[in-house]
């Protein structure tokens, strides 16, 4: 079993920064996908941001509407996967979720309780 804990959401105004982290225990951390969705009201959830662990690098995927504004990373040591959200939009504003999956797997099979994020224009 594996059990996701973010943290990190707030109100914040557009143009600034907030980090979300993901803290994940249960497993062996790198044997695991752990990615980043959203869900805004009235919205389907989306997949934000990902990273798998390769052995010798990280492999990290971004949706096109995120990338270059935010940055999904890790930390070994913490068990804990960050996404630093920069120059923030208030089309932002959703309820984020990490999900992780054994990597290779195409199904998400654990969820956290996600965190609100708003961003005011």
């Amino acid at each position: 079993q594996v059990q996701l804990v973010e943290s990190g959401g707030g109100l914040v105004q557009a143009g600034e920064s907030l980090r979300l982290s993901c803290t994940v225990s249960g497993r062996t951390f790198n044997s695991y996908t752990i990615s980043w969705f959203r869900q805004a009201p009235g919205k389907e959830r989306e997949f934000v941001a990902g990273i798998t662990w390769n052995w010798s690098t990280d492999i990290r995927n971004y949706a096109d509407s995120v990338k270059g504004r935010f940055t999904i990373s890790r930390d070994n040591a913490q068990n804990t996967v960050y996404l630093q959200m920069n120059s923030l939009k208030p089309e932002d504003t959703a309820a984020y979720y990490c999900a992780a999956k054994r990597t290779g797997n195409a199904k998400y099979e654990y969820w956290g309780q996600g965190t609100q994020v708003t961003v005011s224009s």
